[in-house]
């Protein structure tokens, strides 16, 4: 289905009866990765799968955004939907969004319960070989900055970028890739204390873009949290252990 979300051409889609359930699904991902679920907790929810701007069926947006402006996208998808209660669940940058969203005042509808699936949030430490990679990013810069070196290399900076750039940031377009730098470089430990909801954590042990440590962090953070270690598992581990997944999910939501 498709809907006009500040101005922007929507992909979702609706399935199940019941209580309310909303899926977001990770940078560089789409609503179709969360199909397994999506099946399973249509059984006994009325379940709801957006495609988030610049990804899967969704446009992108005219410029890039923050967190807070896919925050604002995602309340207004539920106040469309004529949402008054629901559940959240997000993987990676959607457990990102779902952290701010429960994090502002006034909200139009009630959130119940959450599920932070291998969640982003936290900033990591740089290590040292990052640390440097950064320093000489950024001398590069100053030097690709330079009007002669410019005029004769135009596009050199945006090579630069996309050489010392992460996988996500290469194959993403410009203005995806400016979005990108906006979000992933906002720390959100500061707000976990915050969260009043009843919130699992599931997490796979071998997650190496978002490792288990961030996961203790917010299961020590967040009041009423709890953790399910997905034992082999990486950083898609709703994909890697599905049958798992969903037996916890049938319990948490029941």
């Amino acid at each position: 289905m498709n809907i006009k979300i500040q101005d922007i051409n929507t992909n979702y889609i609706v399935k199940g009866e019941g209580k309310n359930i909303l899926l977001l699904h990770g940078w560089g991902s789409k609503l179709d990765l969360f199909g397994t679920i999506i099946e399973n907790l249509s059984k006994n929810n009325k379940v709801y799968a957006i495609d988030l701007p610049g990804f899967g069926g969704t446009d992108e947006p005219k410029e890039a955004w923050n967190v807070d402006r896919y925050v604002d996208f995602v309340i207004e998808f539920i106040e469309k939907m004529n949402i008054k209660e629901l559940s959240i669940l997000g993987h990676s940058f959607g457990g990102r969004v779902i952290i701010k969203l429960v994090n502002r005042k006034n909200l139009n509808f009630k959130v119940d319960k959450l599920v932070l699936v291998d969640s982003a949030g936290i900033k990591p430490e740089k290590s040292k070989k990052t640390s440097m990679k950064t320093k000489v990013y950024k001398v590069l810069k100053i030097l690709v900055g330079n009007k002669i070196v410019s005029k004769i290399f135009p596009n050199l900076l945006n090579n630069i970028k996309k050489k010392f750039g992460s996988e996500d940031y290469r194959n993403a377009t410009p203005i995806m890739r400016d979005t990108l730098v906006k979000t992933v470089n906002e720390d959100l430990t500061d707000l976990l204390p915050n969260i009043k909801q009843s919130t699992l954590l599931i997490w796979g042990d071998k997650d190496t873009a978002t490792p288990i440590e961030d996961a203790k962090k917010m299961e020590s953070l967040i009041k009423d949290s709890g953790l399910v270690t997905v034992e082999g598992a990486g950083h898609f581990s709703f994909l890697e252990q599905p049958i798992l997944i969903n037996r916890v999910l049938d319990s948490f939501f029941k």
